[in-house]
């Protein structure tokens, strides 16, 4: 139904796209791999009309298109879910839904009723129990990205383009959003699926292509693949992570939390946190698991001093009593975040690699108290590019040109750059290829093998199993199970994640 001929996309002189082919085929899932910086986003960008100007030819049903704009490719037929959410923060569920679309009765005027009427459907079809007079500001990532979902299912459209599209909700939500799938599918329409999730291709996806630097590598029927074969295609090597089953004991007290509690913003007789307790040692890698919703951002936001107001608890870095009244306080007690949404509260996408990075260390890098050292800022910045393997034409490249494990590598850097005692992950490797995972999951192990305590929050179990030295559960609010890595797997995880024990 939609085939891409030799599409070929440049950006400031660097060939995003070189010649890719790319064939996809009504009523099947095609999924669409290869690792972050591969042209994955970029290709869809020029499918759905966010990139008009390319090289190659789009035939859709038989006839070719170059679309104008996105409201073109949507009249046409196509609709994406973008990997980076595309909501406006401000307007409400239902505004964001209709926006472009909106709805107006006889007299011209906005027929609120009737929109939320039709996102209350929508939003049941994701299983999000929120009103559509809800703002999307007040939403957390995953719900935001059901938004999504959600708004992509009221263009009715032939070809409905996820890109990432499990990267932030639970594994519920994930059943739900396939049997949404399975039903587009039944109705003879294409689903393209990119993710870095494997198990999720293996799972759905009829036909893949593999993409690796711009170019297309090979494509085919998944069942005729192995996952191992995948990766490879993907990677150009062979990647392999396994479950960490050190049984190391670490004694030396880093990060002491003590009945911290957070109340609920919209319910002061709740709570969003409950009487959190919790010891990182030095040299500790701390994976913190749990569904959405169990409180798990919310803990190491208070830790990182992000709600004073709200929290109450107690907090001790290497034996010292601290009040983290604000993210400046905990800075300078040598505890830094790496926040879920980097893009939001991570980056200054407008800058370049080298301000980003180094943003946290301008004091040091004065010269005469006035000027900045560009020298020194320079040889700091390539050192990072060079031990975290960022790939980026120059230290001026724009960060929101990069890829998404770039952009994660460039916060992370940022933060390494300050010698953090305590570093908090955030799903660190939301969105981000198995290539780029196992490079940052190597530079956490060494981080943590200098003395550093790292605190991992991920969704993933495998990637909880792959990294911690020790597991905590969180379920509505409360820690419910500590234990060492060797004794965790998923079945237990995930009964503690449900059921309070």
């Amino acid at each position: 139904m939609l085939i891409a001929k030799n599409i070929t996309k440049r950006f400031a002189g660097v060939t995003a796209l070189n010649n890719v082919n790319l064939e996809l085929y009504p009523g099947k899932v095609n999924a669409i791999v290869g690792e972050n910086g591969a042209g994955k986003s970029t290709l869809m960008k020029i499918l759905s009309g966010v990139h008009t100007q390319y090289e190659g030819a789009i035939i859709f049903n038989g006839e070719q298109v170059n679309f104008k704009s996105t409201k073109e490719a949507e009249k046409a037929g196509i609709a994406i879910i973008h990997q980076e959410l595309n909501l406006v923060p401000h307007l409400s569920i239902a505004e964001n839904i209709f926006l472009g679309r909106e709805l107006t009765n006889a007299m011209g005027i906005l027929d609120t009723a009737a929109m939320n009427a039709q996102t209350r459907e929508l939003l049941k079809k994701v299983n999000l129990g929120m009103s559509p007079n809800t703002p999307v500001a007040k939403l957390k990532v995953g719900q935001q990205q059901l938004v999504e979902i959600a708004k992509a299912l009221h263009a009715n459209a032939e070809v409905i383009i996820m890109d990432e599209p499990t990267s932030a909700i639970t594994d519920k939500e994930v059943d739900n959003l396939f049997t949404i799938i399975d039903e587009l599918k039944a109705q003879g329409k294409i689903v393209v699926y990119i993710s870095h999730k494997l198990k999720e291709l293996f799972l759905k996806a009829d036909h893949y292509t593999v993409l690796r630097d711009g170019a297309t590598i090979a494509s085919g029927e998944m069942k005729h693949i192995s996952q191992n074969d995948l990766v490879e295609k993907m990677a150009g090597r062979k990647i392999i992570i396994e479950k960490n089953i050190s049984q190391q004991v670490f004694s030396d007290p880093l990060l002491q939390v003590k009945g911290l509690r957070l109340r609920n913003a919209e319910n002061s007789d709740s709570f969003l946190v409950k009487d959190a307790s919790l010891t990182l040692h030095k040299g500790e890698i701390l994976g913190l698991y749990g569904l959405m919703g169990a409180g798990r951002t919310e803990l190491i936001e208070t830790i990182f001093g992000l709600h004073p107001k709200s929290s109450d608890g107690e907090i001790w870095i290497d034996g010292s009593a601290r009040k983290m009244t604000s993210p400046a306080r905990a800075i300078s007690a040598g505890v830094m975040l790496v926040p879920e949404d980097r893009k939001l509260q991570g980056l200054c996408l407008g800058l370049g690699v080298r301000p980003n990075i180094t943003v946290t260390v301008l004091k040091q890098l004065e010269q005469n108290g006035l000027f900045l050292n560009g020298k020194k800022e320079k040889t700091l910045t390539a050192e990072y590019i060079r031990q975290l393997n960022i790939k980026t034409a120059s230290q001026e490249t724009l960060s929101k040109n990069l890829s998404g494990g770039n952009q994660q590598k460039i916060v992370i850097a940022k933060w390494l750059a300050k010698k953090p005692k305590v570093l908090l992950l955030d799903e660190p490797t939301r969105g981000i290829d198995v290539g780029a995972k196992s490079e940052i999951y190597k530079l956490i192990k060494e981080l943590a093998a200098t003395g550093v305590g790292v605190i991992v929050v991920s969704s993933e179990i495998p990637e909880i199993l792959a990294i911690a030295n020790r597991v905590l559960v969180m379920c509505e609010g409360e820690i419910t199970a500590d234990m060492p890595v060797h004794h965790a797997n998923e079945a237990r995880m995930l009964s503690h994640a449900i059921h309070k024990n």
